[in-house]
């Protein structure tokens, strides 16, 4: 069995919920009583029937946790990651989550800091100070208060005032030149009020090496500060405010090619005899080495692009707990400011394809405005736990874009169609169109044709000038959720909510391609002719790559969707000993539909706009459906003494699933669902089903299914083990496992109307989902021994995960699969008398386990599915794959101290 640490108590003086000390029994051994807030009251973690994996303070800092990614060491079911930009990253619960970085999609996976709910997991990823818990509830969510989310949360509470004065200092240092200063002071401002601050900085170079520019990427280069006040005149009323700023300076995030010792389906694809992409790559000076770099890390960055990035991320909240004698009514009315600017070498090669200038213009800028009402008591002689609240939020996105062609796409555009066709033979990167001769290859149009070489050749630095999507989301909601004590351990919870969203969206474009509509408008008369499509279509499909064309040039489109939904949970729970409950539950969850902020969905390349109006018209194309789930459980949870042992087995469907994908060109946003009757293959590569071809190009329209057939798409299911084992007062030992079967359907259709699945997501039917490992075993152990009875104690602790092999591209290529890998990290020191002070040696991943967090489709390099790359193995034909690398070992030495 794997190891996962949940929470042993702590001493929270000063928390808004009090966590009751460590204290030891007759035999010596530690209580290990939890008290968590899952269920929006403080309960002990055996009595709470939900599977949550609680997390304390002091296992985040044995396993050096500074933001939610590192969850992943002590929450098997969770997986925090992230991509092109920190700004989105990922979180799954149960292999589900957003995948991604469009803005435009809420999370399946919300994130809380005291109570208040953050826009997009990604902003978790901040440094986040020092924490008193963390708790991340399983499943859906939403009765309770805040947001809804459909595949669970992440709760975070950080340490509040208390008052008793107190200050603490922590320096860190490590490779990669890792520099980490914290600290706090809390102090008492009389007999009703205390402050406390908490302050981080971290610097740190990065992980990989430019060859280029002689830089590193992926550095750490921020500042965290957070300030509170805690105001209690009396025992009936408390009052919290915090307010916290963040600031990161930063480039970040880098890609390496995909290679064979990365991937064994690579195959010959990065091979310039087999692949014409990469001939043509390289002969506009990307090094050969690039192709073979793999974890080395080392990249070649286009000359004069940039990651540099800037991130500000600040607000506050006032918590108001007032006790009205009967009931408790909580009050928090909270401010969030979010803004994240990236530059970024976007096609991720040396040779200068397609980039977003580092100057402010593409940016993210997030505004929200919460509210959020809790009223709760008892009623009927204590029979009947009742909770009732609201919730609003008001929040307004803005998002600029300034996606540039580079200096050499034109060139990379011609000599792409050249190598490729039967002009092949005249391949020649120096020369015009990327022609050594320019013969009557095509006839009569031959003029007409070579002119449009021309001008794609004359592409460079064109595209967008400053894309505006504005979007304004408005959402409330009325919650309830009750606990009815039936009998003697007998109890029997319900919850209700309504939500009701709206959305609003307008967009207005700049761009300065001239190219696209001058290519159109000589071209598409002679498409007609067969002899003539293909290369005519490539012309006008390079010219109008990613729809960077003037056709947008002052276009502005506007559209709102409205949405209300109830949702909700009953759960019967029952506790025949003090130490054994078991319950079951059904739960409804729901996710909000939104637009798509990409301008890929407006238009095919080949065809124009048809102005103002052909744009407009098209604007539902940037549509997607809400998200829901029915969601099923079953557990069983025992805690005596040293020994606690949670199980819960689950199953969850999900309606629309939401998934977002790069298709080498686009970012595509689908809505998933399945057809309960037999497509026969339509909506799939038909190397499944013997004797057939192995892609169906006719999917499009063969892959549909009727409205009335249409049922959920993705079904997760599996089993949850945790436990924790206190054999010594010095010794304690966390255990988990997570077996997750989590599946797309074998029938699949785009949306809920039956329609057919895009062809980019063809391999998906039948198949796992991307980054959802069926099994994750964890481990945690802690020794911390008394050294003589100097008041001096030791520690030694290493955790570990163990993931199971799993795909990492939401189309699931298999050029994108990672083999099943092990982390491990440790920790040994030794701290001063009452813990005053602390002398700690680390390492994270210390066997510098080399692994992929997402790969992808490198952008604009894919050539055609001709032989030999006709093979199931090679979907993309000579698609050319890129990774987002996850972190190799870091090790450094911590000195703490508090007084």
């Amino acid at each position: 069995m794997a190891l996962a640490a949940p929470a042993w108590a702590q001493d929270t003086q000063g928390s808004t919920t009090a966590e009751p000390a460590d204290q030891a029994d007759d035999s010596g051994y530690d209580s290990n009583v939890i008290v968590v807030t899952a269920q929006g009251r403080a309960q002990v973690l055996a009595d709470v029937p939900l599977a949550v994996s609680a997390i304390s303070a002091e296992t985040l800092q044995q396993s050096g946790a500074t933001d939610i990614r590192a969850l992943n060491q002590v929450a098997p079911s969770l997986l925090v990651s992230s991509t092109g930009s920190e700004a989105n990253g990922s979180a799954r619960i149960r292999g589900i989550g957003t995948v991604g970085d469009n803005p435009g999609l809420e999370s399946s996976v919300a994130v809380f800091i005291d109570g208040v709910y953050r826009s997009r997991s990604g902003i978790g990823l901040n440094e986040l100070g020092e924490i008193d818990r963390i708790e991340v509830l399983r499943g859906p969510q939403g009765t309770l208060g805040g947001r809804n989310a459909s595949a669970g949360l992440i709760s975070i509470t950080s340490k509040a005032p208390s008052p008793t004065f107190g200050a603490g200092a922590e320096v860190t240092y490590g490779n990669y030149d890792h520099l980490r200063l914290s600290g706090y002071l809390n102090a008492p401002l009389g007999d009703t009020l205390a402050a406390r601050v908490d302050g981080v900085y971290v610097k740190r170079d990065g992980f990989y090496q430019d060859l280029t520019n002689d830089r590193d990427i992926n550095n750490r280069n921020r500042y965290f500060v957070r300030g509170q006040l805690m105001f209690e005149p009396s025992s009936d009323l408390t009052i919290r405010l915090i307010g916290d700023y963040t600031h990161r300076d930063e480039e970040c995030c880098a890609a390496t090619y995909v290679n064979k010792q990365m991937n064994e389906y690579i195959g010959g694809l990065n091979d310039p005899a087999q692949n014409n992409i990469v001939r043509v790559l390289q002969g506009l000076g990307q090094p050969a080495a690039a192709f073979t770099e793999g974890y080395s890390r080392d990249i070649y960055v286009s000359p004069g692009r940039s990651y540099a990035g800037i991130t500000k991320d600040w607000g506050g909240s006032l918590q108001i707990d007032l006790n009205l004698g009967g009931a408790k009514l909580t009050s928090i009315t909270a401010y969030r400011d979010y803004r994240s600017d990236q530059g970024s070498d976007t096609d991720y090669s040396f040779v200068d394809l397609l980039y977003r200038a580092a100057d402010g213009n593409s940016a993210r800028h997030f505004k929200t405005f919460s509210q959020e009402l809790r009223l709760q008591g008892t009623a009927f002689n204590e029979s009947l736990d009742w909770l009732i609240g609201g919730y609003f939020a008001n929040e307004d996105l803005e998002v600029t874009d300034n996606l540039r062609f580079g200096n050499q796409y034109g060139r990379f555009a011609t000599c792409r169609i050249v190598s490729g066709s039967a002009l092949a033979a005249l391949y020649s990167p120096t020369s015009a169109g990327c022609l050594a001769a320019r013969p009557a290859a095509f006839g009569a149009a031959s003029p007409v044709i070579y002119a449009g070489f021309d001008r794609l050749d004359g592409i460079n630095n064109r595209g967008s000038t400053l894309d505006i999507y504005d979007q304004n989301s408005r959402n409330w909601a009325l919650f309830t959720h009750n606990i009815v004590h039936v009998a003697k351990g007998l109890d029997f919870t319900f919850g209700l909510r309504y939500t009701n969203e709206r959305k609003r969206f307008d967009a207005r474009f700049g761009n300065d391609n001239v190219a696209c509509t001058q290519n159109q408008a000589a071209l598409l008369p002679l498409r007609p002719n067969a002899a003539l499509t293909a290369v005519i279509d490539g012309i006008l499909g390079l010219s109008c790559q990613g729809n960077s064309t003037a056709e947008l040039n002052g276009v502005s489109i506007n559209d709102e969707r409205k949405e209300d939904e109830f949702t909700g949970t009953a759960v019967v729970s029952y506790k025949p000993t003090d130490d054994l409950m078991v319950y079951g539950s059904y739960s409804r969850g729901y996710k909000a539909g939104g637009f798509n902020l990409d301008r890929s969905a407006l238009k095919v390349p080949i065809l124009p706009f048809g102005g103002q109006a052909g744009t407009q018209a098209l604007v539902r194309n940037l549509q997607f459906d809400p998200e829901t789930v029915n969601a099923f459980e079953i557990g069983l949870k025992y805690s005596t003494g040293p020994f606690s042992l949670n199980i819960a087995a689950y199953r969850q469907e999900f309606k629309n699933f939401q998934l977002n994908t790069f298709n080498g060109t686009v970012f595509l946003v689908q809505n998933i669902n399945g057809c309960s009757s037999n497509l026969n293959g339509g909506d799939r590569d038909q190397n499944k089903f013997p004797g057939t071809a192995n892609y169906n190009a006719g999917a499009a329209t063969t892959g549909s299914c009727g409205a009335d057939d249409v049922t959920y798409g993705v079904r997760s299911q599996g089993v949850e083990l945790e436990a924790s084992l206190v054999p010594h007062r010095d010794i304690r030992v966390g255990l988990g496992l997570t077996y997750s079967d989590t599946k797309y359907r074998e029938q699949l259709v785009g949306n809920a109307a039956g329609a057919p699945l895009d062809q980019a997501l063809r391999k998906l039917p039948g198949d796992n989902l991307s980054n959802a490992p069926e099994i994750v075993a964890t481990a945690s152990f802690a020794w911390t021994p008394d050294i003589g009875g100097s008041g001096l104690s030791g520690l030694f602790y290493i955790d570990s995960r163990l993931t199971d092999d799993f795909n990492t591209g939401s189309d699931l290529f298999p050029q994108k699969e990672q083999d099943s890998f092990a982390l491990f990290n440790a920790r040994i020191g030794v701290r001063g008398p009452d813990q005053r002070w602390a002398l700690e040696f680390w390492g994270q991943n210390i066997f510098n386990e080399n692994y992929t967090q997402v790969a992808f489709n490198s952008p604009f390099q894919e050539g055609a599915a001709s032989a030999p790359f006709t093979d199931p193995q090679y979907p993309g034909g000579r698609q050319i794959f890129s990774a987002y690398l996850a972190e190799p070992r870091t090790y450094g030495v911590t000195l703490r101290s508090r007084f």
